[in-house]
């Protein structure tokens, strides 16, 4: 569950086709990742987690890559559209967390003329919203088995769990 206002952008961002909330969502997110990070060293790149083709088709775009965009023109970092996902599977929103693992487990690969550019790089891992962490997590194995050298997740949001004892 969000809490206002994060609830309320990100789903006019991935719900209500308003694309360009992203370049004022990711400039938060470049100023929050700005003040975390020590001083940069080494060679750095922004790496949207991507959706399912039929995902974007739907929406018209990935609200992740948008975020990134503007993540990195924030930053002056370069943005390296290198994952793809490699199959489809169930939307995460209704599964829980378990099965939200073995839904994205094995869903992403690198692009295999992206490769070079994430070997050897501190990768800036962009989406939206963090919910129990298994897509970002499952993105950035992959990114880790080509080599990143550190995987860096940075999020508009943070999904907090319902806690069973407030259901009624």
């Amino acid at each position: 569950m969000l809490a206002p206002p994060a609830d309320t952008l990100v789903h006019a961002l991935k719900y209500e086709g308003w694309a360009e909330l992203a370049v004022e969502m990711g400039r938060v997110m470049a100023v929050e990742l700005r003040s975390a990070s020590v001083a940069p060293r080494g060679r750095r790149i922004v790496v949207p987690v991507p959706t399912t083709r039929a995902r974007a088709r739907v929406r018209g775009y990935n609200q992740a890559e948008l975020l990134a965009r503007s993540v990195a023109r924030s930053l002056d970092l370069p943005l390296v559209d290198g994952l793809i996902r490699t199959r489809g599977g169930a939307t995460q929103v209704a599964l829980p967390p378990s099965q939200r693992r073995a839904n994205v487990m094995g869903a992403f690969a690198v692009r295999e003329e992206e490769a070079a550019r994430v070997t050897g790089a501190r990768v800036v891992l962009v989406d939206d919203v963090l919910t129990t962490g298994s897509t970002a997590g499952a993105a950035a194995s992959e990114l880790a088995r080509v080599g990143a050298s550190e995987v860096t997740l940075v999020v508009f949001a943070r999904a907090m769990p319902l806690r069973r004892d407030t259901v009624r």
